[in-house]
C-alpha cells in the first residue's frame, strides 16, 4: 500500500509545477497581447479591431503553451475541439473579470461613489477580476480542455480498462459468486 503522505506530496508538487507553468504561459500571453495591441494602436488600427487581433493571437499562444508545455502529459485527442473549448472557456474567464468590474463600478459604485474611480476600476477589474478569471481558467482548462489521461491498467498492452476487465472476468478461474 503506497504511503498516502508521500503520494499527497507528489500530487501537490505536480500541481505547483502546473500552476507555475500556467502562470508563465499566462504572463507571456499577457505581454504579447499588450504589445500587439499597442503596436496596432500606434499603427492606426481601430481600437476594438486591434484588441480583437491581439486577443486572438495571445489566446492562441496561451493555448499552444498550455497544450505543449503546461499539460503536455495529458490527453490530446482532438486539437480543433481543444482549441475551440479553450477559446470558449477563456471568454467565460473574461466574463468573470468583467462581472467583477461591473459589480464594483455600476452596482456598489451607486452606493459608494469611491468605487467608480479609475483606481477602484483597476483594482476590481484588473486585480480581483483577473484573479477570479485566472482561477476559473486554470480549473476549467485542466478539467475540460486538457483532461487527465487515465492511469495504465496492468494487463494486455494497448487494451482499454473496460476491455481488460472483460478479459480478466472471462479468463479468471476465480469468480465472485456473491
Amino acid at each position: 500500500m503506497p504511503d498516502t503522505s508521500s503520494s499527497l506530496r507528489a500530487r501537490l508538487r505536480a500541481l505547483i509545477r502546473e500552476v507555475g507553468k500556467f502562470g508563465t504561459v499566462g504572463g507571456i500571453s499577457f505581454a504579447i497581447d499588450l504589445a500587439i495591441f499597442n503596436i496596432l494602436l500606434q499603427a492606426g488600427v481601430e481600437t476594438l479591431f486591434a484588441k480583437t487581433i491581439s486577443t486572438v493571437i495571445a489566446t492562441t499562444v496561451a493555448f499552444l503553451g498550455n497544450r505543449f508545455w503546461t499539460w503536455r502529459h495529458r490527453a490530446h485527442d482532438n486539437m480543433a475541439r481543444q482549441y475551440t473549448l479553450f477559446f470558449v472557456l477563456n471568454a467565460v474567464g473574461l466574463g468573470i473579470g468583467l462581472a467583477c468590474l461591473a459589480i464594483s463600478h455600476y452596482g456598489l459604485g451607486q452606493i459608494w461613489p469611491a468605487l467608480q474611480t479609475p483606481l477602484a476600476d483597476n483594482i476590481s477589474g484588473q486585480l480581483v477580476g483577473t484573479a477570479f478569471g485566472t482561477l476559473f481558467r486554470f480549473w476549467s482548462y485542466r478539467r475540460f480542455v486538457f483532461r487527465d489521461t487515465p492511469p495504465p491498467v496492468p494487463g494486455i498492452a494497448g487494451q482499454r480498462p473496460e476491455q481488460h476487465a472483460a478479459t480478466v472476468a472471462k479468463s479468471s478461474p476465480l469468480r465472485d459468486t456473491a
